[in-house]
């Protein structure tokens, strides 16, 4: 349960399984989103996190899907894009010195800056990492 208005970043994960009906994870996804938008859930996301949404929706699924999930991120209420920039590179590089994230993706680890940076402690996300990173994951 998160409290009503609560800050929530949306991972990649998140935003593919909403998008892909057959994705295993789809129905809990769905079910997730609806909990987070009835409890008034501010959201957010990143610029990495939008290309990287995108680039594989539309090579794993189809320029089409990738488009109207696109088109559809302006239908998402109490909804931020935050930017990502040069400036974040380096503490998101520290990230790769720690043991425990040596495995994860440039993306993951420069939303663990912007996440710190806005003091958002909830991701939606199907990933673990973000909780080793001090974030409380829902999804």
């Amino acid at each position: 349960m998160i409290a009503p208005g609560a800050s929530v970043f949306v991972d990649t994960g998140a935003w593919i399984a909403l998008a892909i009906v057959q994705d295993s994870l789809h129905e809990r996804a769905r079910d997730q989103w609806e909990t987070l938008l009835h409890a008034g859930a501010r959201f957010f996301t990143s610029v990495p996190v939008i290309l990287e949404t995108f680039t594989y929706l539309d090579r794993k699924g189809s320029r089409e899907l990738a488009t109207r999930w696109r088109s559809s991120l302006s239908l998402v209420p109490r909804f931020t894009i935050l930017d990502c920039g040069a400036a974040d590179l380096d503490p998101a590089f520290r990230f790769f010195d720690q043991r425990q994230f040596h495995k994860l993706s440039l993306v993951d680890v420069s939303s663990f800056v912007l996440m710190k940076r806005r003091k958002i402690r909830i991701v939606f996300a199907f990933d673990i990492h973000f909780s080793l990173a001090g974030f409380r994951y829902v999804g």
